[in-house]
């Protein structure tokens, strides 16, 4: 984007917006006019490469030669309170109160799954793709939104009399519940490993390669670990090890993604997020997720009308922080209200 369209933008009607994760940082400058949302240049940073999340929002204003704008919602990995967050998987703490001194008008710290939530709206059918049968869901109903990253988040969007509403979670922290014998094992073997084994432990990019390893020893042949990204490669180069890890990651996905749904009673459907989806998406369209899924008894049927959906949008928390956005900016948005 040139310099003359950075000045085109309103600023009375743009903000920044960010979604900081266990691993990466985007930015971008969100239109917010008549209610709709848009984003201008979009940007993804390593947060390895910074000290801090201010460090890398002043880089991308002074790049996009942008004064502090008149508002800034940011999402971020980990519970906020009180206007302060500490991530979860990595050592950056942020307040609202730092943001402001740094000169911003007015400044949200949200959630990153409530800004997952706030996006369900604005997602398209191109930014979405089924996993399982193609279902329309209740749409006047709850939407869950989860996702397996650098670690697991949970969030809905609830529907109700008032407006939709985002709500806040730490559901990737809730107890693994296992389903069969193996999985009794694997839980006895990360309880060894951890004590308490959340759901995090098993959904993630580390809790795949913990996943290899407990199966590792459960076949009598311990070994080291090894990186989520090459598990992947190496179960598509034929390794069956990390194959059978890839297999059961994506049944206990399906298991957790319906035990979400009961939950919230989210006949809207579910949603996958996370960085981890879109890289197996042919493994998770295999079989076991869905039909772990559906696999819940007397509520199998209850199950089988709601639609599982993987976000592909590169940058869906952005224009969830962007609708909370266009509230901070004086634009009637009433999902924001959560």
């Amino acid at each position: 984007m040139s310099l003359h369209d950075l000045d085109s933008l309103r600023p009375h009607a743009t903000a920044l917006v960010g979604d900081v994760g266990g691993t990466n940082c985007r930015l971008a400058l969100a239109q917010c006019v008549d209610g709709q949302v848009s984003l201008t240049n979009p940007t993804r940073y390593k947060c390895a490469d910074f000290a801090s999340a201010e460090e890398a929002i002043d880089l991308y204003l002074t790049s996009m030669h942008w004064r502090p704008p008149i508002a800034a919602v940011i999402a971020i990995a980990g519970p906020v309170s009180g206007g302060v967050v500490k991530s979860t998987n990595m050592p950056w703490r942020m307040s609202e109160a730092a943001l402001q001194a740094y000169g911003v008008g007015k400044a949200k710290l949200i959630n990153d799954y409530t800004a997952l939530a706030l996006s369900v709206d604005q997602l398209t059918e191109a930014d979405l793709a089924d996993i399982g049968p193609k279902l329309a869901g209740d749409l006047t109903q709850t939407v869950a939104v989860i996702g397996a990253g650098t670690g697991f988040g949970a969030g809905a969007l609830a529907r109700g009399v008032g407006g939709p509403t985002a709500i806040a979670t730490e559901g990737g922290h809730v107890s693994f519940a296992p389903v069969d014998e193996v999985e009794i094992e694997i839980l006895r073997l990360l309880t060894r490993r951890f004590g308490r084994v959340s759901i995090e432990r098993l959904l993630s990019g580390p809790g795949l390669a913990n996943l290899r390893w407990a199966l590792s020893e459960i076949e009598g042949r311990p070994l080291g670990d090894l990186p989520s990204e090459d598990i992947v490669c190496e179960a598509e180069a034929g390794d069956l090890l990390c194959q059978h890890a890839l297999h059961r990651f994506c049944a206990i996905y399906g298991s957790v993604a319906g035990d979400v749904a009961l939950i919230y009673g989210a006949r809207g459907g579910v949603l996958l997020g996370g960085g981890i989806a879109p890289g197996i998406a042919k493994h998770l369209q295999n079989g076991a997720f869905r039909r772990r899924f559906e696999e819940k008894g007397r509520f199998g049927g209850y199950l089988a009308a709601i639609p599982t959906r993987m976000i592909m949008h590169a940058y869906a928390a952005l224009l969830g922080s962007a609708v909370l956005a266009s509230s901070l900016l004086g634009v009637e948005d009433r999902a924001a209200g959560g």
